[in-house]
């Protein structure tokens, strides 16, 4: 008979006097660890992972574009454009932006970046079409005094379609007046994103409100899109070379302390939830070493019989590794079922015990990278194999005068 051989039928013979003792139950709270601790990271990694790219996508569709370029002289704009084009750029939208004290009829005020964009910028911009979304009235930018508003500006100022707004304050504008009551807007729409700060900061107006009331000394401005936002960094080189007197900034610099936010959040997130791996290995850990300290007469007869400590000891070590396979397995299938159903989970909820409240849960994002998921799987599967290596170790310094000593 192998080694292996040997060592699987002793460890399977073992495992079946143990599911009536106390090791058996041990064992089998150390599995049901090891599963909660995987289902649980999978799942708090998936959300995780679906409110940053919900956040990514927000943000470079509506927000800083891949690439945002400002300071294009007019007689170079021509030659920019088809610098872009024939980089091939998706597309390259020029905006103009300004700081804005919002005050609705009623008194309430708020702060917002008011941003001038094409009023065809749905057919231009696919991605802003996509991401921004209107949940009363309709993208309608046709008039110099329409506007588009986020959902919390509107709920902050009491707007709903078709109020009147002002915009009291506008750095940059052409009026003269800081506090002008001249520059009175329609709400024409109102939209939601997946970034709150966008929908709680950013209102839309047409080019020709911004050639009427925002100041153009300054060169043009635009955002561009790629096909690939990795490709970002390249271009804006690209850019400086061929346009040394322009400014381009990619996503990732402009929104830089934000995604270092969001990085360390996970970061930290990830050890937080690597402890409950910890406290699993310890259990499984100590669940070895009582099953050693209790097979010590079947130990001794194993090495009576010829059997080296060596394979004695891999014998509780592939007990250990079954202790983790029973417990990741089931962990892995329960968190990919439960990340990506769990818009249906909460709405289920929400059907079954009448509350409203958990369908605010059912925007919860999630999304799997398959790299994550598995190193997920795998530690779930190391901290077993760690565990019950360390107990296993008991083995190797035992012998049978030992044994029949202790007795």
């Amino acid at each position: 008979m192998s080694d292996f051989n040997w060592v699987f039928f002793v460890s399977k013979r073992l495992a079946k006097v143990d599911r009536k003792g106390r090791t058996a139950v041990t064992s089998w709270i150390a599995s049901v660890g090891v599963c909660i601790g995987v289902m649980a990271l999978i799942v708090v990694m998936a959300v995780m992972n679906g409110f940053q790219m919900s956040f990514k996508d927000s943000i470079m569709e509506i927000s800083s574009y891949h690439v945002r370029v400002s300071n294009v002289s007019s007689d170079r704009e021509n030659e920019f454009l088809g610098f872009c084009s024939r980089n091939n750029a998706l597309c390259t939208v020029e905006f103009h932006e300004a700081q804005g004290l919002m005050v609705s009829r009623k008194g309430l005020q708020t702060a917002s970046i008011i941003r001038a964009v094409p009023e065809n910028i749905n057919q231009i911009d696919k991605g802003f079409a996509r991401e921004l979304k209107i949940i009363s009235g309709k993208f309608d930018l046709s008039k110099p005094d329409y506007i588009i508003v986020g959902n919390t500006i509107a709920y902050n100022l009491g707007l709903r379609r078709g109020s009147k707004v002002n915009i009291a304050a506008l750095s940059g504008s052409s009026d003269r007046e800081l506090l002008s009551e001249n520059r009175e807007f329609t709400v024409t729409g109102i939209f939601f994103c997946g970034y709150a700060d966008i929908n709680a900061g950013y209102s839309f107006v047409s080019s020709d409100a911004a050639r009427k009331y925002f100041s153009m000394s300054r060169g043009k401005s635009y955002g561009i899109k790629l096909k690939s936002e990795n490709r970002s960094y390249d271009f804006a080189k690209s850019i400086a070379e061929n346009f040394p007197d322009v400014e381009a900034v990619t996503w990732q610099n402009y929104n830089r302390s934000f995604f270092g936010v969001l990085r360390m959040e996970k970061i930290f997130l990830f050890i937080v939830v690597m402890l409950i791996f910890l406290v699993v290995a310890i259990n499984i850990f100590n669940s070895m070493r009582r099953l050693v300290y209790e097979r010590k007469d079947d130990i001794a007869v194993l090495s009576a019989l010829g059997g080296n400590p060596r394979s004695i000891s891999n014998v509780f070590l592939l007990q250990g590794l079954k202790t983790g396979v029973l417990g990741a397995v089931p962990g892995l299938l329960l968190g990919l079922a439960v990340s990506q159903n769990i818009s249906a989970l909460f709405r289920f909820a929400s059907d079954v015990t009448g509350n409203s409240m958990f369908l605010a849960y059912a925007r919860i994002p999630a999304r799997n990278f398959p790299s994550e998921v598995a190193m997920i799987f795998l530690f779930g599967l190391l901290s077993a194999f760690l565990a019950s290596l360390l107990a296993g170790r008991n083995v190797l310094k035992m012998t049978v005068a030992e044994v029949l000593r202790d007795e």
